[in-house]
């Protein structure tokens, strides 16, 4: 009998978390290398998500109690455009049987680690540096992960099996095997904030806000106007979740995060705008939201394969598929990524009793073959969802006529719905 094969996960976002649960659940032991020093308090920290009943259902597999407490309902789908001058909204689409859930990264990060079963071990404070493969045909293979302790600058080296890649869209193990993919710039950049109301529901921006997008706690708002758009949508615990995409340049980040803080003249500059652009009660908000950040969006064409290195290494999440935020898929693609990923190699011998060269790459072939087509799909649409609700050209060079919703067809406008995502019911899960 061989013992309980070992996977090394890095990265131990939600996409990392998911896989270690996902593994567990297999039969397999997980290590998660991470560089944070230690997993995020679950208040403050990260932003809003939306969550498929796909993802709520994988999800109730590894957390326990109901999730359902920890998350608000998202039953509608609303887009809805702002007039240039009077500022006054006109229903574009509506569609009430849209059925995600609103939860903060913290939030789920935090059940997610808590829930961590027994033969998953996460390193925190461990920063990647490199892995190395055992050559095909040395025995049964394996992976060698080498990471620096951070608090120490000591180097130390992790085994495994298999090695998973949930190292963000900016991948360094992707870059291993495909270092000529580039991120391929949107054409615009997301300022992004939580406002806490804790206290504060009594105040004249809550109720002014309430007032204007009435159904704040069971709706999914879009608001257009011309060539830009912007996201609202309420949270657990007194939180409401706001984006605005603003076209531009590309900026310049530092290091590997795509997301940024700027200046305090930045930010004045982004609220008058908003003044500018919104309805009053939208622009308060903002206005009044602690610590706006700037997210750079960006995406990937889709990659020609999620295994590599002869079935020894998988990527998932973001390191997969960069994709856009606009069909809300980036953690719910990640959360199904894991558990088809774990589907997978429980069906090749996740007991030890198959043999350990063929577990992997026979698990990896067909969890390849099962989320490529799906999410390659999903990567395309919400790239050029985010480019008509932009109203940037349709064309695959950028160019031709781009959205607009003063003149906007049918047809066209039908396009803003999230429900025109494809699988948007639900992806092939091996099961």
């Amino acid at each position: 009998m061989v013992g309980k094969r070992v996977a090394v996960v890095v990265g131990g976002s939600v996409a990392g978390l998911a896989c270690a649960h996902a593994v567990a659940e297999a039969g397999w032991e997980a290590v998660v290398v991470e560089k944070a020093a230690a997993p995020g308090a679950g208040s403050g920290t990260g932003a809003g998500l939306g969550l498929d009943a796909q993802s709520m259902e994988t999800l109730a597999r590894w957390i326990p109690g109901r999730l359902d407490a920890a998350t608000l309902p998202l039953a509608v789908d609303l887009n809805r455009a702002t007039d240039g001058e009077t500022k006054a909204g006109r229903t574009l689409t509506r569609d009430e049987g849209f059925g995600f859930r609103a939860a903060h990264w913290g939030d789920l990060h935090r059940r997610l680690h808590e829930a961590l079963p027994a033969g998953v071990t996460v390193l925190w404070g461990h920063q990647f540096v490199s892995f190395e493969m055992a050559p095909e045909g040395d025995g049964d293979g394996g992976v060698v992960v080498t990471a620096r302790v951070l608090r120490t600058g000591e180097t130390v080296e992790v085994a495994g099996d298999l090695l998973v890649a949930a190292d963000g869209c900016t991948s360094a193990i992707r870059r291993r095997f495909l270092p000529e993919l580039k991120l391929r710039y949107s054409g615009y950049c997301a300022w992004r904030g939580v406002f806490d109301f804790t206290g504060k529901e009594g105040c004249t921006t809550m109720v002014d806000i309430r007032r204007a997008y009435p159904e704040l706690g069971n709706c999914l708002y879009f608001d257009l106007a011309y060539k830009t758009h912007a996201v609202l949508y309420e949270l657990p615990k007194n939180r409401l979740n706001w984006l605005w995409y603003i076209n531009g340049d590309e900026p310049e980040l530092m290091g590997s995060s795509v997301t940024m803080k700027v200046s305090e003249a930045t930010v004045s500059e982004m609220k008058e705008e908003a003044e500018r652009v919104w309805c009053p009660e939208l622009a308060r908000l903002i206005g009044e939201t602690a610590e706006p950040f700037v997210n750079v969006i960006y995406d990937a064409e889709p990659l020609p394969g999620l295994s590599w290195a002869g079935g020894r290494v998988a990527l998932v999440g973001d390191a997969a598929h960069p994709t856009t935020p606009h069909g809300l898929r980036s953690t719910n693609m990640s959360i199904l990524d894991a558990r088809v990923l774990g589907c997978c190699l429980a069906r090749w011998g996740g007991d030890g009793n198959a043999e350990p060269t063929s577990t992997p790459r026979r698990a990896l072939a067909e969890y390849e073959a099962a989320r490529r087509p799906v999410v390659a799909a999903q990567v395309l649409h919400a790239r050029r969802l985010g480019r008509l609700k932009q109203g940037l050209g349709m064309g695959s060079a950028g160019d031709g006529e781009g959205f607009d919703s003063r003149t906007a067809t049918e047809e066209e406008i039908s396009q803003l719905r999230q429900s025109s995502m494809p699988y948007f019911s639900g992806a092939p899960t091996i099961e």
